[in-house]
């Protein structure tokens, strides 16, 4: 939670942005006779605290260190904002708060901002299997590996999604990044839907999403078997330049959106890394819907 900043809280994140290296730097060896900062003392610190009645720093030094000048402080300066740090520790977790509040905006700017740049080739690429509702208003991208355990964990939450919500349009992209076994379940799956078609591809991705064990040529085979199709021939286009290309084409995909980890997912401007379960993709579409 980020803690209300008032006029003498800005004064104290200022000071503790600035001022965390100078603790380090000045701080003197601690006698028997000081109380250390403990996680009790932090909790009781108040929300709102005062700044200190006088501070040694001129307009003149912060716009110096606003322009990456090179200011220096007083060792009166650095011994007071250091009395008032540890006498206020909450503003320190105050700045770290609103830091990474303006970090993470910043990183969504630039995500909507990748999307949108290779948008083409995210929502529309002729290799992906679509489902869902093709016609859908809204469309919910994931990047997923069969062996990763919140991908499996994610499949249901998406299955209850689809079924909440019916003018969502699904896209799913193969991105094996675990290993062999990874890479051998999307092959097989990619050569599925080059070969028998997108209803063949779904039975065969929800088959492999919750194998149990390793993708060997004996479950794949099982798994040919219960969709009626050839697994000579499938197991054969695993290794086709086809599969590959498709596998390429999302590593190179992944590379540019920087998406490193599975699950992965892109909706419309917004990208969510990680688990979600199937409400907060539903709020999220809600928001974003025209």
């Amino acid at each position: 939670m980020t803690l209300p900043l008032t006029d003498s809280g800005l004064i104290g994140t200022a000071l503790a942005a600035s001022a965390l290296g100078i603790i380090v730097l000045t701080a003197p060896a601690r006698g028997p006779q000081e109380e250390p900062v403990t996680a009790a003392a932090i909790s009781e610190a108040p929300e709102t605290v005062a700044a200190p009645e006088t501070v040694d720093v001129t307009v003149a030094e912060a716009d110096a260190e606003a322009d990456g000048a090179e200011v220096s402080y007083t060792p009166e300066f650095a011994a007071q904002v250091r009395a008032y740090l540890l006498d206020n520790p909450a503003v320190i977790f105050e700045a770290v708060s609103e830091f990474e509040r303006q970090t993470a905006a910043t990183e969504a700017d630039m995500d909507r901002d990748l999307i949108e740049v290779n948008s083409e080739a995210l929502f529309h690429s002729p290799h992906d299997w679509v489902g869902g509702n093709p016609e859908g208003d809204i469309t919910l991208v994931e990047f997923l590996d069969y062996r990763c355990v919140y991908c499996r964990r994610a499949h249901p939450e998406l299955e209850a999604l689809l079924a909440a919500d019916d003018d969502i349009r699904f896209v799913i992209k193969e991105f094996p990044i675990l290993g062999p076994d990874s890479e051998t379940a999307s092959r097989f799956a990619i050569a599925v839907l080059q070969l028998e078609g997108p209803e063949a591809y779904k039975a065969a991705h929800d088959a492999l999403i919750e194998l149990e064990g390793a993708p060997d040529a004996f479950a794949l085979e099982e798994i040919a078997e219960s969709l009626g199709a050839d697994f000579d021939a499938i197991e054969a286009h695993m290794s086709s330049d086809a599969v590959s290309e498709v596998l390429t084409e999302n590593r190179l995909l992944a590379q540019r959106l920087r998406i490193s980890g599975t699950p992965t997912f892109v909706m419309e401007t917004e990208m969510v890394r990680g688990f979600v379960p199937a409400d907060r993709l539903l709020a999220l579409a809600e928001e974003l819907r025209p």
